[in-house]
């Protein structure tokens, strides 16, 4: 009996260990209960936030589009022979895209000359008539790759503006009188730094010295005589393709302070969209320009390039006889950044590339006239002084008392028909037709610089301007731009109420 009880017991002792085993260990599942609680949630992080995924990083396009313009200044002057010839030159205004350069200052350009446009009869004829028998053809270029100062070789394709291709000086406008406040001089130390940087890139170019312009002269005034394009001759070229210099991202730095009001007495750099000319323009034309320089106030980007400002003309007068030249004036009175708000200013430009053959005078309130140089006066009394000396006598030979002076007849002819006056007026011994000559040239002299009609003011499209945007804004209403068909009164007004306006405070 005690060995059954003790089997008994034994069993008994096996039964519930083993019940007791199964209760600590962890239950068996079937393969997708297994998978389910593989993918469940534990109890313990039911209660806790669920991870947050990563958010997107927005992006700043760097992308030149199309229709960006490249200044372009030749390094060194071409004597033109044909089309297909090559040209070089030199980027003279650094490129940006949103608010960083991509294209820098000094960056090489290669091109070439791809068309001589015809001359006409009626231009052979007047320079004919002047002994000049190789008169200019127009030469078209074409910009067709850069070469990066790290030495990158890039391909565009570029279409010259039209009425670029001159020799550009800037001109900075003048200062107001009785305006001496902190923001007057804000915008004027803006004026001195646009200045200076523009001589900087101006050094990028090796201009002819003093004799060799002298030289070029002399060739020119040859009946025959070699083309050349100019050292220090500006192109505009327009992008046809865009070009894409990656992306940035956008910080919330950016973010927070892009599109914010430019400070009283901000200047922004930007290009002229409307071409203008004093002769087509009428009070109340629009005008548009766009920044291709960003703002920054101080580390703060406050507007990047490709902001627009809008604005319109406030007066054009043509030239007209007795050499009167050609004014503008215009105000620019809306501005919008890229996709932001617009904002209502009252914008005038205190700098312009223009040129230099144009002798532009600047004011400090948007008006811009072409000027006569004062050299008119020296021309025209050495024409009328040639003249003189043709009608002279010297002598008592009998050569010389019927003919005059041979070296006074060539002074006669010079002032007529340049060389090839000089040389009719020392063979052919008559003293008639050298004064003929000289009154001629007297005469022309003093209509081409007193009587005929001046200089038209002419600003291509991308013309170069610093505005000044920080003045007051525009108010609605009495400030208004007048309409295309306003009397003078009305153009007046509106005139007078805007200048009025902008006075920095």
């Amino acid at each position: 009996m005690a060995k059954i009880h003790a089997a008994c017991a034994a069993v008994l002792t096996c039964v519930c260990a083993s019940w007791a085993f199964a209760q600590d260990a962890p239950q068996a599942q079937p393969p997708v209960l297994r998978a389910a609680a593989a993918t469940a949630t534990p109890p313990a992080a039911e209660d806790a936030p669920a991870p947050k995924s990563a958010a997107p990083v927005r992006t700043i396009p760097l992308i030149l589009p199309k229709g960006t313009p490249i200044q372009i200044a030749l390094d060194k002057e071409v004597r033109v022979k044909n089309a297909g010839q090559p040209v070089h030159g030199k980027v003279i205004e650094a490129v940006y895209a949103f608010d960083r350069v991509v294209i820098p200052v000094g960056t090489e350009v290669k091109g070439r000359i791809t068309t001589l446009e015809d001359i006409s009869g009626a231009k052979r004829t007047l320079a004919a008539m002047d002994a000049n028998f190789t008169p200019d053809h127009k030469a078209v270029l074409e910009f067709e790759e850069l070469v990066l100062a790290d030495g990158t070789h890039m391909t565009v394709h570029t279409t010259v503006t039209p009425g670029t291709g001159q020799v550009v000086e800037f001109v900075e406008a003048k200062e107001a009188k009785g305006v001496k406040d902190q923001a007057a001089h804000k915008v004027e130390q803006a004026k001195q730094q646009a200045k200076q940087t523009w001589n900087d890139a101006k050094k990028q170019i090796t201009e002819p010295g003093l004799m060799h312009r002298f030289a070029r002269f002399i060739y020119s005034q040859l009946p025959f005589h070699p083309h050349y394009l100019d050292a220090g001759a500006l192109y505009s070229a327009e992008l046809q393709e865009p070009l894409d210099f990656g992306s940035i991202p956008l910080t919330e730095k950016i973010a927070a302070t892009i599109g914010r009001r430019p400070a009283i007495g901000s200047v922004v750099h930007a290009r002229l969209l409307s071409p203008l000319d004093s002769a087509t323009a009428k009070a109340g034309d629009p005008i548009e320009a766009v920044l291709s320089k960003p703002l920054f106030e101080g580390d703060d980007l406050i507007l990047p390039t490709g902001s627009t400002l809008k604005g319109a003309v406030l007066q054009a007068s043509p030239a007209s006889k007795p050499h009167h030249n050609g004014q503008l004036r215009i105000v620019f009175h809306q501005l919008q950044p890229p996709e932001g708000l617009e904002q209502r200013v009252n914008a005038v430009p205190v700098g312009v590339a223009a040129a230099r053959a144009q002798h532009v005078e600047l004011d400090s309130e948007g008006g811009a006239e072409a000027t006569s140089p004062k050299t008119r006066y020296i021309d025209t009394t050495l024409a009328v002084g040639l003249a003189a000396s043709s009608a002279l006598s010297f002598g008592d030979t009998p050569a010389s008392a019927g003919d005059g002076n041979p070296t006074n007849r060539a002074l006669g002819g010079a002032g007529g028909f340049k060389l090839v006056g000089i040389v009719v007026g020392t063979f052919v011994h008559s003293q008639p037709l050298g004064m003929a000559m000289g009154a001629v040239g007297a005469s022309r002299s003093i209509y081409r610089n007193f009587l005929r009609r001046g200089n038209e003011l002419v600003f291509p499209k991308n013309t170069a301007m610093d505005i000044s945007v920080g003045g007051k804004p525009a108010p609605p209403g009495p400030c208004s731009v007048p309409a295309a068909d306003a009397d003078s009164a009305q153009v007046g007004e509106a005139m007078a109420c805007n200048l009025r306006l902008f006075r920095i405070p």
